[in-house]
């Protein structure tokens, strides 16, 4: 029989090969730990990154089109997105760039190209200028331009909108009680190349649709069927032509 001093010794060496096995297995669960913790936290920035993206106004959003950019560089006024789907028309002969001239004249439309008035950004506390533009084309404005898009609530000032204009692009105006039907044709030419385009009802104007751009505006007194084509070739003219470079806003 083994004495009492081997027996002490045998259980002693058996606690060892215990303390030892749960000390290894604890550092397993520890390195298992960090393991998971590192692709967890992985995970959260992949996540982050991703959320940065496609808020960064890398393409149009819904029927809409709107584009919005990260927080604080656009602004969609809270106005409500126009979802609707546009009535399409063909472009006829004076649809282009180069017959603008021609297609204003015959959709009974002028063209206007009124003095600057400014471009400085104004304070939250400043109160929106008197444009003396109709619709306004340029003047001191809101630092964070609107979104790129079309709005189906009528949109209070161009204090942001114009903004929009002097990154190039173009606006298509028309008054609140325009009929559906002629409203859907003009969602219908901005659905078929929205690309640096915003649209939305304002009421302050004495033309019942209007192009604008920096600069530059075409008043229509009456909704007609060449109109359409005057915006076409309008859009085409002055798109990308503001005075800073469009990519400074989302698009």
């Amino acid at each position: 029989m083994a004495s009492r001093k081997e027996e002490k010794e045998r259980l002693r060496e058996i606690r060892e090969q215990a303390e030892k096995q749960e000390a290894s297995e604890q550092r397993r669960k520890l390195i298992l730990g960090y393991a998971v913790a590192g692709v967890l936290a992985a995970a959260v920035v992949v996540g982050i990154v991703l959320v940065v993206i496609g808020s960064s106004g890398s393409g149009a959003s819904g029927n809409a089109h709107i584009v919005a950019g990260p927080p604080g560089s656009t602004t969609t006024m809270n106005l409500d997105p126009d979802e609707r789907e546009g009535t399409k028309t063909d472009a006829g002969p004076m649809a282009e760039a180069d017959k603008l001239t021609q297609a204003a004249k015959a959709a009974k439309c002028v063209l206007r190209n009124p003095p600057d008035e400014g471009s400085t950004h104004l304070l939250p506390s400043q109160n929106t200028p008197k444009y003396k533009s109709d619709p306004p084309t340029s003047g001191n404005h809101d630092p964070v331009p609107l979104s790129n898009g079309v709005y189906n609530s009528p949109i209070p000032s161009f204090r942001n909108a114009l903004h929009t204009l002097e990154h190039g692009r173009v606006g298509i105006v028309y008054q609140p009680d325009l009929p559906d039907a002629d409203q859907l044709v003009l969602k219908g030419v901005v659905d078929e190349d929205f690309r640096d385009i915003v649209m939305f009802p304002f009421e302050q104007m004495q033309w019942e649709v209007a192009a604008v751009a920096w600069g530059q505006y075409m008043g229509c007194r009456a909704y007609n069927d060449e109109v359409p084509d005057a915006i076409r070739a309008f859009r085409d003219t002055y798109r990308g032509q503001g005075p800073e470079p469009t990519s400074v806003q989302p698009s």
